[in-house]
């Protein structure tokens, strides 16, 4: 191939990527791409590093690596912002690393759920729809106006800010709040 053939190839390549980020909603600004995993879409949002480093540490890029599907309610670094300082350095722990993944998977649901699909089940079940996660919490889903809400086992309200982010490996849903099983506070 020539020089010149490769460089219309890249181009091509860059183009094509281009126009497959603009189907995404981008999340942070960054462009998010449906041909990429869970974690590999994760780790280019300027607004989940404290999602991601959370990932890593509770050993769970393997799994959100995976083929899924998965339906993933993503905290924002703001949303992380929320728990306390103290609280937050002690669940990075190690020791802790079991009660990090059961917070993150109680973000997980093992399905590939888009917002008309969980708004379908809301109406459906008369305003409220159970979520059973990945990690054994159950989330209740409500539409506030034209938005989805979610409420924690704890009363915790987390709102939808950015819908369908589509995966290879399933969809994210950027949420405003970390949700925590029953019984931890944040």
């Amino acid at each position: 191939m020539t020089l010149g053939k490769i460089g219309l190839v890249a181009a091509a390549a860059l183009i094509a990527g281009a126009a497959h980020a603009q189907d995404n909603p981008q999340v942070g600004g960054a462009d998010m791409f449906a041909d990429r995993t869970i974690v590999e879409n994760a780790v280019n949002s300027p607004v989940h590093t404290t999602l991601v480093a959370a990932v890593q540490q509770a050993g769970l890029v393997d799994t959100l690596n995976s083929a899924g599907p998965f339906t993933v309610f993503a905290p924002t670094d703001d949303a992380f912002g929320m728990l306390s300082d103290d609280s937050l350095s002690a669940l990075m722990m190690d020791e802790n690393r079991e009660q990090l993944a059961q917070i993150l998977t109680c973000h997980v649901v093992a399905t590939n759920a888009l917002s008309d699909a969980i708004a379908g089940m809301i109406a459906d079940d008369g305003g409220m729809h159970p979520v059973p996660t990945v990690g054994g919490c159950t989330l209740q889903a409500r539409m506030s106006g034209g938005t989805i809400t979610l409420t924690d086992e704890n009363g915790r309200e987390a709102t939808v800010t950015v819908a369908d982010v589509r995966q290879s490996n399933g969809v994210i849903h950027v949420i405003d709040r970390v949700l925590l099983p029953a019984g931890q506070a944040g």
